[in-house]
């Protein structure tokens, strides 16, 4: 009996995108030999998985999923051939499954998500394995994000080609604001200005990267310095500058899309005193297709 290793494993899984434990059978029944270990997954019925494992897959979609509990949001990328497969439902139905269990497991990576129960003691590397048979092309889960709260909501959006998707955590105190249609609007207002904004860096201003800051602030004290006037006045035109850069940069920040006379913190505020409610922006994730 020849002795299967690790790597071997390995080997036929990039070959083929099997799941590890059918290509540690498949080499135990081969006896350690890789071509006949192929045949061995054809026969157990991933003919097709084989076949099309090797071809590119640049098309597919974003999902985004809220737990129905509202504690977790998750969004994943799902990679297919093509964009006839990418935006049929039954694919897009089965990339917001890959996002639930996402939110359910959180997995830490690719892998691990690949290995996480997707139904019934069935795994999401099965699962995808399935899909490769019923929708006739290669498919791969790329990447996924999520966020978890004790207390607040969630809001996503999924850009309708299925290419853009976000979802926007928010804290608030009373349990039925979570509820309130202003709320739900407001929320999804919040989700679809993250995806329509791509420099967004973050939900608020404390959250933005340090070393982002300071890069900006030199950037314009250099400018400033230029203007060759009084450095009291340099360091004021710098700050105005790096304020311009929050009011682009910080979702909470930004002017509203759909109203440019305010911005999305007032809309929170605004929200807030009509539901009795302190509403806030905590934080967001965005997922651009093939980024």
């Amino acid at each position: 009996m020849a002795q299967i290793t690790a790597a071997l494993v390995k080997q036929l899984r990039e070959m083929t995108d099997s799941p590890m434990m059918e290509c540690k059978k498949a080499l135990v029944e081969a006896d350690g030999d890789i071509e006949k270990a192929v045949d061995v997954l054809r026969k157990m019925g991933m003919a097709k998985a084989v076949k099309k494992a090797g071809r590119e897959t640049n098309e597919g979609a974003i999902a985004a999923y809220v737990s129905e509990d509202g504690k977790t949001a998750a969004l994943a990328e799902v990679t297919c051939e093509t964009d006839f497969v990418g935006t049929n439902p039954k694919f897009t139905g089965f990339a917001k499954n890959v996002a639930a269990v996402v939110a359910k497991a959180n997995p830490g990576d690719v892998e691990a998500l690949k290995a996480a129960e997707f139904s019934d003691g069935e795994t999401l590397e099965s699962a995808l394995t399935e899909m490769i048979h019923v929708m006739g092309e290669n498919m791969k889960i790329s990447r996924f994000e999520r966020l978890a709260a004790d207390n607040g909501a969630f809001g996503t959006y999924v850009h309708a080609n299925g290419k853009v998707g976000t979802v926007v955590e928010f804290s608030f105190s009373k349990p039925e604001t979570a509820e309130a249609e202003a709320f739900k609007t407001f929320a999804h207002d919040c989700a679809m200005q993250a995806a329509a904004i791509p420099g967004t860096i973050s939900a608020r201003r404390e959250d933005v990267p340090a070393d982002v800051v300071e890069h900006e602030m030199s950037i314009y004290k250099a400018q400033a310095a230029e203007s060759g006037k009084p450095e009291a006045i340099q360091t004021k035109i710098a700050e105005g500058r790096l304020n311009k850069f929050f009011a682009e940069s910080v979702l909470s920040e930004q002017a509203f899309i759909k109203d440019g006379d305010i911005t999305i913190r007032q809309y929170a505020e605004k929200v807030s005193k009509e539901l009795g409610d302190k509403i806030e922006v905590v934080a967001f994730k965005r997922l651009t297709f093939g980024e």
